[in-house]
């Protein structure tokens, strides 16, 4: 899996990314938006002192709907190596980070793995969190093996046909549960230490307004697949943005009687691991300051 004839993800482009840019944007030399604190992750990945986020710039997916789209197109991006990436580690590793949180970051698989690899060999001692869209391919994730200790990806869609539409993936909805079956072969249980996860898999789902149904049918698929292996994060900030002007049913919020019926049909199903949210998590102001924070 190399970057001259790029097959990280899914997609496989197969495009010289020494020479042009891939699908995702990128060329081969990372790229960064921000490397910081954060604090609006799951209760148990933030915790107190906040989660060492580094978010890569780029992304394979490109939805439609993308609510980090500045730094999904590349628009906002710095270029770093992959002794820099070990470094930011470490940097947020002294700021209280209870763990070192990897914001889509398929795309740099060399350089992640190369420098994890070091920063475990240098003595880092917090957990590495792998924070995903779910598209992944199961032979890259297979390159994280002993490296990452949470999986916390995203199950965007039951039906082809909405990844389709919204993601130009329509394989995505079986590709993803591929790649959460091997994050969980690696994380089988999970570990919370006073209230901070140390390891195991986090499944998220944010629902889209319109979409009762098709949530329904993503969070009956993992529970039904997965049971009480995992925790689910069932999201509703959905933020509506400019840029979804072309997709009407897309230009609101979700409703707060959507969420609750959402809510209502989980805990039917007999899911109890499970983190919810308020309607206060709608808005801009839970996006980040894209600004180069920490690179």
């Amino acid at each position: 899996m190399r970057y001259y004839s790029c097959d990280l993800c899914p997609r496989e482009c197969g495009v010289d990314r020494t020479k042009t840019v891939g699908v995702c944007g990128m060329t081969d030399k990372p790229a960064l938006a921000r490397a910081a604190l954060h604090f609006w992750e799951e209760p148990c990945i933030s915790g107190e002192k906040g989660s060492g986020t580094v978010f890569f710039s780029g992304c394979a997916m490109r939805c439609v709907y993308c609510q980090n789209r500045n730094i999904a197109t590349g628009e906002v991006a710095k270029e770093v190596d992959a002794k820099r990436l070990t470094e930011i580690y470490f940097e947020l590793k002294e700021k209280g980070a209870h763990n070192i949180n990897l914001v889509t970051a398929a795309h740099f698989l060399p350089h992640v793995v190369e420098s994890i690899t070091d920063a475990k060999k240098q003595g880092i001692d917090i957990p590495f969190v792998y924070n995903s869209s779910g598209y992944e391919k199961v032979e890259s994730i297979k390159q994280l093996d002993g490296l990452i200790d949470i999986y916390l990806p995203d199950y965007k869609y039951a039906l082809s046909r909405d990844a389709k539409k919204y993601s130009s993936a329509p394989d995505y909805p079986d590709v993803a549960l591929k790649a959460i079956d091997e994050m969980i072969r690696q994380q089988p249980e999970y570990i919370i230490e006073n209230g901070i996860m140390k390891k195991g898999v986090i499944i998220r789902h944010m629902m889209l307004p319109g979409k009762i149904i098709e949530s329904k049918m993503a969070i009956k698929r993992l529970y039904d697949r997965y049971g009480d292996k995992v925790y689910y994060s069932l999201m509703s900030q959905y933020t509506p943005l400019p840029h979804v002007r072309d997709y009407p049913e897309l230009t609101r919020a979700v409703t707060p009687a959507e969420y609750d019926s959402l809510i209502d049909y989980a805990v039917e199903l007999g899911i109890e691991k499970a983190f919810t949210q308020t309607g206060e998590s709608v808005g801009e102001s839970f996006i980040p300051s894209f600004d180069f924070e920490g690179i």
